[in-house]
């Protein structure tokens, strides 16, 4: 029996990008297509099957453990991004800015979408979500490069709108303009997720 279900929600890419080095900086590189692999998108640092551990998982691991990389794509919501560059009085904040792989347009609450779904293209490329990307502050220097004294605004702003995280299960080409149906876990929520957050 599957277990994820496809959905009515899709979404059209808006942007494409990758970031060449974060020891340089988050900024991204646009382009108008990108032929995406099972390591993610070609050039992109976070790419690779595996990765150093982070303060997202410190919890789990020392800093700097070899991990399994489910973080190798950044994905924004284009209406969460303009809802952020609105809250912090900003007219836009350009998809570089935040080091984003992918921007799409029409999911609703697409930060908060479920661990585990999927985004699947028309041509078959499939993108798991991992998890929330919380804001950090690497997106706020690139702003702040841009727009003196709205760098530091991007953080609180940007809570609960920074997009999430994800990996490549399928590659293929993706291009701008591309459709892509949000597929989710065919399954409730566990009933006791409150009590374990509140552990």
């Amino acid at each position: 029996m599957p277990a994820l279900k496809p959905t009515s929600f899709t979404a059209t890419i808006t942007w494409l990008g990758h970031v060449p080095s974060r020891a340089e900086s988050l900024r991204a590189v646009p382009a108008d297509a990108v032929d995406v692999t099972l390591d993610g998108f070609p050039g992109e640092d976070h790419g690779g099957p595996t990765r150093p551990s982070c303060s997202r998982v410190r919890s789990q691991y020392t800093p700097g453990t070899e991990i399994r990389n489910t973080r190798q794509l950044c994905i924004v919501s284009a209406e969460e991004l303009a809802l952020t560059a609105e809250t912090m009085g900003l007219e836009r904040i350009d998809p570089s800015w935040v080091g984003a792989s992918l921007v799409i347009e029409g999911i609703p609450n697409f930060t908060h979408v479920p661990p585990a779904s999927r985004l699947m293209s028309d041509s078959g490329v499939g993108i798991a979500v991992d998890i929330e990307n919380r804001p950090c502050i690497y997106p706020g220097k690139e702003i702040e490069a841009e727009a003196e004294g709205f760098g530091k605004l991007y953080k609180p702003a940007a809570k609960g709108r920074r997009g999430v995280t994800a990996w490549v299960e399928h590659g293929g080409r993706l291009t701008l303009g591309d459709t892509l149906t949000l597929h989710v876990p065919d399954q409730p929520v566990w009933p006791h997720l409150e009590a374990a957050r509140a552990s």
